[in-house]
């Protein structure tokens, strides 16, 4: 990153950006995540510090942990899949991106993982350009 930016506008930043994402340490430990008030996937803020395994549904953790696995070994940088949940007032399904990144230090040295999700079923019906204040 170029600069600096003070805690207080780096908090806004991460809490304004249009995905939710969550950080895990070289340990699986989980560091933190932003929207905690509306995040499509809730965690309770005890989960700080706990292992991930522990944080995805049972018929998943297999496929998380193969995930993070290969990140260490350095077999794979990214991982990205989507789902249909359904969310919202009116339980209406809507598609979710997942992706998790690898997180390395300039060496390359494993240190973690990002898991970044947004609802993507907006994006899904755009079409044409719509220029800037059109």
């Amino acid at each position: 990153m170029i600069g600096n930016l003070p805690d207080e506008v780096l908090e806004a930043v991460l809490d304004t950006l249009p995905v939710e994402f969550s950080v895990v340490d070289a340990e699986d430990k989980v560091l933190a995540w932003n929207k905690h008030e509306s995040r499509i996937f809730k965690r309770p803020e005890g989960v700080v510090g706990k292992d991930v395994h522990n944080c995805h549904p049972q018929k998943s953790v297999d496929k998380v942990e193969q995930i993070l696995s290969e990140m260490k070994d350095g077999q794979r940088d990214k991982a990205r899949f989507w789902i249909d949940l359904p969310i919202g007032p009116d339980g209406k399904e809507q598609k979710i991106l997942i992706e998790y990144h690898a997180l390395r230090a300039s060496d390359g040295k494993y240190l973690g993982c990002l898991e970044a999700s947004q609802n993507i079923s907006e994006h899904q019906s755009i079409t044409g350009q719509k220029r800037l204040l059109d």
